[in-house]
């Protein structure tokens, strides 16, 4: 059955991931075999990160491109195509990651051994190979629901203290498939203790009659026996629990994955194993989205409850505001409110809506806004490429392009925007820029992304916060946990020695507990001579803000701004900026965009600057009028990557990089993790040896979280019920290549271990999810 055609297909793309190849890389990388038949040019010249610089290898890419086109890549993707059941009838399989044996068929009390496949590694092959391509792949992503077991007796394949045995072979004694339960991560609204200290919580409903209630989603708890930890970060870290794992079923089962639209759902996954996947649908039925208007139920879930919202902050006031709201939490004489968060989605006009992408978005409104009783409201920020339409002019305009580009479900949450506007909004000559790797237009979203979001704040004052976000991203477990937890975590991290701490990667089986990694940046700060950071950064040519003319101190009341030791400076303060990647020094890091820096003295030496690579983060409204004046009054900006974290180093505010869970593909060494990720200037990811180097950034391709990485597509479409090529050769492996692996009947084999169920975690990017868009 074809999804319907809610609007028109193009083909144009631009994510913030970047295909930036470099010479140095291909000298050191197999060329992959790419699954995507074709490259289109519009793709290639779209205003995504770093893609005009592919320009440089233009060469290379004509040659990819010939590859691409290529009978051989054309049989690759038949034989994805052969492991899809759209009619329900038999198809064929390959083998699966490990190997299942003594059992036949799917019966419980079986008895079966599960090994790691290792027969399948082949050695790489070739001297100049970078390390992280002779490591070994890692099998035990790739187990199922059979293989679940508690938490408690959960031995992860990696990574392994030195002489630790491995998991496998694992013998699994199968009971019948577990049963998922609904996953609430919310507050408990109607709990004494909450409305003893909040105020009351009013049920939003996705329909005008309120009587369907938004769904939970589901989850099973347990782990998957021999699923790998984290390489990088940490769930118990963050307050992100550990002990729960999702299917594709009780993940995206409430929003329409696995029943067709004649019921009003979206019909993915219904060509997927399913067994006990009804389950999720035993509370709520299954939901008719057919009709849906997510703006009007965001505005009327807001609407019940608006007296729980604090009050917008004037301009003047902005700069405390995050302290008093903090001082509010120890008053009980009467009922406290909170501030809201925006989360503001890039979308552009050629974006190729999916029912995956659209399921993905259903999830995150659900669980953040309406779940959460109007707490954080979802935009998309969508960018009209069409300087000459007339979106403010004509609003037949305004709607052909909604209509031409948007899901209908949301025209409600969307706001047009063009780089015409932002040159009316910002006017003015801006000055020279130090350089221009790029060649882009200072206006252009591709060197300025943050322009639309500052310009969106100073519309929206009803939220103190906002997360800017992206279309090809995707968060494996409950969205207001991940939002709610970083959050919390974030705005604990005391202000001492938090530039520092926030400069590397957090590798838990190398640097311990969290108080081990704080003395370790500690002992590293004294030992490189350099002062930490703690407040405002001074350097020449500096030039104010009108609060700080006006003396008001970014600094928390709690902060003594001579004592540079102060431990509990910062702890209560909301966080200025929460970054999913390090903040780094991009000074001598190789990071391609480092001088990209406009409108300061080019006689003076460039400002300090900071950056972390992928533009997801949130900020404060605070950071965000410091931007706006810097570009309005100052004429200062710089690469859409380096500007926020750079501002919040310039006028001291609180900057954090949250070390959530990522993971490899291999079997690193642990140590050759911290000389990749931590290499550069003092043992951070900055300065010379930085991991953001075009020539280091190649180790990122096996992460499950850069915009680079291979790894993330295949573990995604593996847990959404797809075979994928497990990137496995003499070459060391690359994506497109080895066997085809998963998939609907692999899954369904009695002697398996059934479908992926993973704990939580983020993935970037996404491409691509269903073999069809292969077309």
């Amino acid at each position: 059955m074809e999804p319907p055609s809610f609007l028109t297909r193009s083909t144009s793309d631009e994510s913030f991931s970047s295909i930036l190849s470099t010479r140095e890389e291909k000298s050191l990388l197999p060329e992959p075999v790419h699954q995507k038949p074709k490259i289109r040019v519009r793709t290639l010249l779209g205003h995504c990160l770093y893609r005009r610089v592919i320009l440089w290898s233009a060469g290379i890419l004509f040659l990819l491109c010939l590859a691409l086109s290529s009978p051989g890549g054309r049989q690759r993707r038949h034989r994805i195509m052969e492991l899809v059941d759209f009619t329900h009838q038999d198809v064929k399989t390959s083998g699966g990651d490990g190997e299942a044996t003594m059992a036949e068929k799917d019966t419980e009390g079986v008895v079966f051994v599960v090994s790691t496949g290792d027969v399948q590694q082949v050695p790489v092959q070739g001297e100049h190979m970078p390390t992280w391509l002779r490591f070994r792949h890692l099998d035990g992503f790739f187990n199922g629901l059979k293989a679940l077991v508690p938490a408690s007796e959960h031995i992860p394949e990696y990574p392994r203290k030195s002489g630790e045995a491995s998991p496998f072979p694992l013998t699994l004694s199968y009971t019948g498939l577990p049963t998922p339960t609904p996953y609430v991560p919310q507050p408990d609204y109607e709990s004494p203790e909450y409305v003893s200290q909040y105020h009351a919580v009013e049920k939003c409903y996705l329909d005008k009659e309120r009587k369907i209630p938004v769904p939970d989603l589901y989850a099973y708890n347990g782990v998957v026996q021999g699923q790998p930890e984290p390489a990088m970060g940490s769930r118990n870290l963050l307050g992100l629990r550990d002990d729960v794992c999702f299917d594709r079923f009780g993940r995206y089962g409430p929003y329409g994955l696995g029943y067709g639209f004649d019921e009003g759902g979206a019909f993915v996954g219904t060509d997927t194993e399913q067994q006990g996947s009804s389950t999720v649908w035993e509370k709520s039925g299954k939901i008719n989205y057919e009709n849906m208007d997510w703006g009007d139920a965001q505005t009327r879930c807001y609407e019940s409850n608006k007296k729980r919202f604090a009050e917008p902050a004037t301009p003047t006031k902005t700069a405390a505001v995050s302290s008093k709201l903090h001082q509010r939490s120890f008053l009980r004489t009467e009922r406290q409110k909170i501030s809201r968060t925006a989360v503001v989605i890039r979308a552009y006009v050629g974006f190729q809506w999916t029912q995956h992408t659209i399921l993905n978005f259903r999830a995150l409104i659900s669980e953040l806004s309406l779940k959460s009783g109007g707490e954080y409201a979802v935009h998309f920020l969508l960018h009209v490429r069409n300087n000459n339409e007339a979106i403010w002019a004509d609003p037949m305009t305004a709607q052909r392009i909604l209509d031409e580009n948007i899901p209908q479900e949301f025209h409600g949450l969307c706001t047009l925007w063009s780089e015409a506007q932002m040159r009316l909004y910002y006017p003015g000559r801006f000055g020279g820029s130090f350089q221009n790797p790029s060649g882009g237009d200072i206006h252009g979203v591709y060197r300025s992304a943050h322009f639309p979001l500052q310009h969106f704040a100073m519309q929206h004052p009803e939220y103190e916060h906002f997360w800017n976000w992206e279309l090809d991203m995707r968060w494996l477990g409950d969205y207001y946990e991940l939002f709610d937890r970083l959050s919390a975590w974030a705005k604990e991290q005391p202000r001492h020695e938090l530039w520092e701490r926030s400069a590397k990667y957090y590798i838990p089986s190398y640097h311990g507990s969290w108080d081990d990694f704080t003395s370790l940046v500690h002992n590293e700060t004294l030992n490189s001579g350099r002062d930490a950071i703690y407040g405002p950064a001074q350097f020449p040519g500096r030039q104010p803000l009108r609060s700080e003319l006006r003396g008001e101190s970014p600094m928390p009341s709690n902060c003594d701004p001579n004592n540079r030791s102060d431990t509990e400076c910062g702890k209560g303060e909301e966080a200025d900026l929460i970054t999913l990647n390090p903040l780094f020094d991009t000074e001598h890091s190789g990071w391609v965009f480092s001088t990209d820096v406009t409108g300061y003295k080019r006689s003076l030496p460039l400002p300090p600057r900071r950056c972390s690579i992928i533009t997801a983060s949130r900020l404060s409204r605070r950071l965000l009028n410091a931007m706006h004046e810097e570009t309005w009054r100052l004429k200062h900006t710089m690469f859409a990557e380096m500007y926020p974290a750079t501002m919040a180093l310039h006028h001291g505010l609180k900057a954090v990089y949250a070390p959530h869970p990522v993971y490899l593909d291999r079997e690193w060494e642990i140590e050759a993790i911290d000389r990749a990720f931590n290499g550069g200037r003092d043992h951070t990811a900055g300065g010379h040896g930085s991991p953001y180097d075009l020539a280091n950034e190649h180790n990122h391709k096996g992460s499950s979280w850069y915009y680079n990485s291979e790894f993330a597509g295949l573990l995604w479409r593996r847990w959404l019920g797809y075979a994928q090529f497990d990137g496995r050769g003499r070459n060391g492996g690359r994506s497109g290549e080895g066997q085809l692996r998963g998939g609907k009947v692999e899954e369904e084999r009695g002697d398996g271990t059934g479908r992926l169920c993973l704990r939580s975690m983020l993935v970037h990017p996404i491409k691509w999810e269903h073999p069809s868009e292969l077309d």
